[in-house]
């Protein structure tokens, strides 16, 4: 049984998801678990090195997660390029979790020491920008891949068995329901839950450049490709309060709404916000209503209603309503152990990297999701419906 090292560079994993999500839920996790067992004879074991700007962060994240995981400190620097380059060992794979404005300019470093590049998404704010890193990543014939995390998410999954074995029979169409009240940060007692930079334009904030880029990917996947779309944004909450407790302007889009018309006709709507607070299921819920029968998902749950337990409502305002619309749903069993969803994107990408596996999800779909985003703010800035053209 051979353990193949694959040395990661992980970039930019100080911020809240690079730390949770890729730092400790997906590559510790890995390690703890004794590695990628790719078949009897291989398993591949990450080793990674984590590199960012403050070095007092990336000391206190390398001796918690590296004592938590190896039993002594991951290594660090602040020294990406002497990373990149070697001075602290042989790197295979480079991972970027930092601020989207950042992101081309550490592709390009990696591009040139010839890593594979694995990244959080948008890979840009425009879709040309997005096309330029694809194509010089694409022109050193080096593996990449984007986070496209949501594909792996237990709810998700389910909605996709339920697709391939007929349930829907035709789906006529999908709305999905996303957001959650984030906090403006002038009450101390509550400070906001997402970092200030999401809600500056300038920095490349915005609710329509992170999430459309998620919607490109998951109704392209589920349900098909997307031929065009209308949408409008708002920036709803005009001011909060920073990190360090200084009051600034939030001009980013903090609320989009979006209708996504797919190539074979299925209308899905999408509503996106930071200003809602939530009662639904989940923060996220998707329902799917076709011929045969419809589904309501969220993150990890979803609930079905058949055709023959469909109940018929009669519209009648002056009673109380004779019928329990929650009743007559059921609840889809989990057939399989669902694991974290970034793990296992991470695990598929370290097999594509190490034995070539099959792999679709490229800086080039990136670019995919970055364009639908762009799509939408001119969509909104235009007041019309827009043609999604081939990339």
């Amino acid at each position: 049984m051979e353990t193949r090292r694959i040395g990661i560079i992980l970039n930019g994993v100080t911020g809240r998801m690079g730390t949770n999500q890729h730092l400790d839920r997906s590559v510790c996790a890995i390690i703890r678990e004794g590695g990628i067992k790719v078949n009897d004879d291989l398993t591949l074991m990450p080793d990674p090195i984590l590199t960012g700007r403050n070095n007092e962060k990336l000391a206190a994240l390398a001796k918690k997660y590296g004592e938590n995981t190896i039993g002594k400190s991951f290594p660090y620097t602040t020294d990406l390029q002497g990373a990149l380059d070697g001075n602290f060992g042989e790197y295979d794979v480079f991972f970027d979790s930092s601020g989207t404005l950042q992101r081309g300019q550490f592709i390009e470093m990696a591009t040139s020491a010839g890593k594979a590049i694995y990244c959080e998404k948008p890979t840009a704010t425009s879709v040309k920008e997005a096309l330029r890193i694809a194509k010089l990543v694409e022109e050193s014939n080096l593996k990449n891949g984007v986070v496209q995390d949501k594909l792996w998410l237990p709810g998700l999954r389910k909605v996709k068995q339920l697709k391939e074995e007929g349930f829907f029979g035709k789906i006529l169409s999908v709305r999905g329901d996303f957001g959650y009240w984030v906090f403006t940060g002038m009450d101390p007692e509550r400070p906001a839950q997402r970092p200030s930079w999401n809600y500056r334009k300038e920095d490349g904030g915005g609710i329509m450049i992170d999430m459309f880029c998620h919607w490109q990917y998951v109704i392209s996947n589920l349900f098909g490709p997307i031929k065009r779309l209308v949408a409008y944004g708002s920036t709803d909450i005009s001011e909060r309060r920073d990190e360090n407790q200084n009051v600034y302007p939030s001009n980013a889009d903090d609320s989009a709404y979006a209708i996504f018309e797919l190539e074979d006709g299925t209308i899905c709507q999408f509503n996106s916000s930071w200003c809602i607070r939530v009662r639904r299921d989940d923060l996220l819920t998707i329902e799917i209503n076709g011929t045969k029968g419809s589904a309501v998902a969220g993150l990890r749950e979803v609930r079905i209603q058949s055709d023959e337990n469909t109940p018929k409502p009669v519209w009648n305002p002056d009673v109380e309503q004779p019928i329990d619309f929650y009743e007559n749903w059921s609840l889809v069993p989990n057939s399989i152990d669902y694991d974290n969803a970034f793990k296992i994107q991470w695990e598929e990408f370290l097999r594509h990297v190490a034995i070539d596996a099959p792999w679709n999800y490229t800086l080039r779909e990136g670019a995919r999701g970055v364009q639908l985003a762009e799509l939408g703010m001119r969509s909104w800035k235009e007041k019309k419906w827009v043609e999604v053209e081939s990339i």
